[in-house]
């Protein structure tokens, strides 16, 4: 909840709830926030406040321990799709995988990429 200081949190819930403003604590273990040049601002044990007004959402974050580390945006590929990829491709599976992995998971793409590379 916002706070300011030398008011008790009952007050201050009564004054949110008159101006219209509902406020929720989340429990929150980790946030990040991930920036437009690549980068990830990683809060462990935060305090997360989800305040509402007028219909507009905003989240406080305060505290915890703040750390930045470049963005690292791995792909999930399935098995299913390894092993459709080395079936079609006969490639290895961990060739499937590289593949599946540059094409962000496409598979259809994957199978292009091994099958014209072995020509």
């Amino acid at each position: 909840m916002i706070m300011f200081p030398g008011m008790n949190p009952a007050q201050m819930q009564k004054m949110m709830k008159q101006m219209g403003m509902q406020s929720k604590e989340i429990d929150a273990i980790e946030v990040i926030i991930k920036t437009s040049d690549d980068k990830e601002i990683i809060i462990k044990g935060p305090q997360v406040s989800k305040i509402k007004v007028m219909g507009q959402e905003t989240f406080q974050i305060t505290g915890g321990e703040i750390t930045e580390e470049d963005s690292v945006d791995s792909v999930e590929v399935s098995e299913d799709d390894v092993m459709l990829v080395m079936e079609k491709s006969g490639a290895s599976e961990e060739d499937a995988k590289a593949a599946l992995e540059k094409a962000d998971g496409d598979i259809a793409q994957a199978i292009m990429d091994l099958v014209s590379d072995s020509e």
